[in-house]
């Protein structure tokens, strides 16, 4: 389901990965500073590693770009589905059917989980690395463990690697630590040479996104707080919204262990320790983003679970032959508990999209509209951020373009064979997010389409000027961030609908001008 109808949360997520992807496929595409061969932070082999997938959905779809873009989501949904499962299997194995019963619950449905699990990025990709290498701990693979580490460090995030400190270090002490630091060195030198290859073969040139990467963050002087800072509890609130009271039981976690030494210390502790050290260490950064959080969202889910089993351990007497009423009563708690967190997830899922899946689906309605003939610009002004990707686009169109509507930083620009394509390291590229003089059209009247969002303002959107544009398709759209009182029902939309909190997501075709023939 998630594969099917998730959204996209985060522009990155298209012009650093979906974008890259769409010219490997289609030779067309939008390149950001990041791929310039310059800078060189981004990795190509995460890349080709989705390309497996998407190469194949690309032959055998032909133009259907966007069933391409689906069949890339359903592999990630189903990466997600089998280390969720061998997670599940582990925690079963060795704690119980109830705890991990209720952490499958957790995984599948609260909605930090239901959105990374489908989403094109390294730290979802780092996360299916924690619950695949936490569950192979669990099952006592440790050199396997310490291996799938690797890969989501190098392959995925390289500032992963704090989340998987912990269990690489007990690895090592119980596994035999020459075959566990044998297996772990080999995994990341073969990984690492595999990933120097396709920066070479991408960047024309040989680098290590991978170095330039931590390079650019830790000793470059990096410059992250250019794309905007949050304050200290911006993770908390964030752990909030998208786990609800899961994320406040995960947090308490080290509260009960007094308690329940003897079921989770040493091995589960040792798994849901980097929740605590990603948490402080992430909190610390001045730039925050949600998806930061992904890695550790399976340890959430876990450590929750855990404080939800051990409710009747808070008053159990370890001297009582028979269990009293209040420990009877804790037992009846925790599958209304977890019913509980799972329906404040259900209805923050929905409400999320319910209102926010309009920019993926006013894109859709551009494949009906190719008698505006081959050679079609289609221009985007303020929501270039919502740019679902050009897989998105039909083939028709010739380019897309953005319209100078008052952002002042720097924008992706189309992939220039000219300079060199991926080896291409343009001129209006820079590391200090400032606009190109080069990257907003001059003309509007080269737009043959123009999608915008109406928030119903005083100054009048380009849709109202019924002489130049008609409305081709309008989707609602909410006009503000999801807050806790979402999670009261997922027919809240409805109110705010009522309330007239809705923009209207449009795709707007230009009239053609008297004398001027329709296609």
């Amino acid at each position: 389901m998630s594969a099917t109808s998730n959204i996209i949360h985060d522009c990155d997520e298209v012009f650093n990965y979906w974008e890259p992807l769409h010219y490997l496929l289609y030779k067309s595409g939008f390149q950001t500073w990041e791929y310039s061969s310059e800078f060189a932070l981004r990795s190509y082999l995460y890349i080709f590693f989705h390309a497996l997938v998407a190469g194949p959905a690309s032959l055998i779809y032909s133009e259907e770009k966007v069933r391409v873009f689906y069949s890339v989501r359903l592999f990630l949904g189903l990466v997600s589905t089998f280390t969720d499962t061998v997670l599940v299997v582990a925690l079963s194995r060795k704690y119980g059917k109830r705890l991990a019963w209720y952490t499958l619950a957790m995984l599948c449905l609260t909605s930090g989980c239901f959105f990374a699990s489908t989403s094109f990025l390294p730290s979802s990709f780092s996360m299916y690395a924690v619950t695949l290498s936490s569950a192979l701990f669990l099952l006592q693979k440790y050199a396997m463990a310490v291996s799938v580490a690797a890969a989501g460090v190098i392959i995925g995030w390289p500032f992963s690697i704090l989340v998987f400190l912990p269990i690489t270090f007990y690895s090592l002490s119980r596994g035999g630590f020459k075959k566990v630091f044998l297996s772990g060195i080999l995994t990341s030198v073969l990984i690492l040479a595999f990933s120097l290859l396709a920066d070479y073969y991408c960047y024309a040139r040989w680098t290590s996104s991978v170095f330039n990467l931590v390079q650019y963050n830790v000793s470059g002087g990096g410059q992250s707080h250019l794309y905007g800072t949050e304050g200290p509890l911006f993770y908390f609130r964030n752990g909030f919204n998208n786990f609800n009271f899961c994320f406040i039981l995960a947090l308490l976690f080290l509260a009960i262990l007094p308690i329940a030494r003897k079921k989770y210390a040493p091995d589960l502790l040792i798994v849901v320790s980097p929740m605590y050290i990603w948490l402080a260490f992430m909190s610390l950064q001045a730039h925050k983003e949600e998806r930061f959080l992904y890695p550790i969202y399976p340890l959430i889910c876990i450590a929750a679970t855990a404080v939800i089993d051990s409710f009747p351990d808070l008053f159990r007497d370890k001297y009582a032959v028979e269990d009293t009423l209040i420990v009877q009563i804790a037992k009846g708690l925790r599958p209304i508990f977890l019913g509980l967190i799972l329906c404040a997830s259900h209805s923050r899922t929905f409400s999320i999209l319910n209102g926010y899946s309009a920019p993926l689906e006013i894109y859709k309605h551009l494949e009906h509209h190719g008698d505006a003939g081959t050679g079609s610009v289609l221009c985007v002004g303020s929501e270039w951020h919502r740019f679902p990707s050009s897989f998105f686009v039909p083939s028709y169109v010739s380019e897309v373009r953005w319209v100078d509507d008052g952002f002042r930083g720097l924008l992706p620009f189309p992939f220039n064979s000219s300079f060199g394509g991926m080896g291409a390291a343009p001129p209006y590229f820079n590391d200090k997010n400032k606009a190109s003089g080069d990257q907003y059209v001059k003309d509007t009247e080269v737009c043959t389409f123009f999608v915008e969002l109406d928030l119903k303002r005083p100054f009048p959107a380009r849709g109202t000027d019924l002489s130049t544009w008609e409305t081709l398709a309008a989707i609602p759209f909410l006009d503000r961030e999801l807050s806790p009182a979402t999670y009261r029902s997922f027919f809240i939309p409805y109110k705010w609908q009522e309330k007239n909190v809705f923009g209207l997501y449009k795709l707007l075709k230009k009239i053609p001008k008297s004398g001027q023939a329709h296609t």
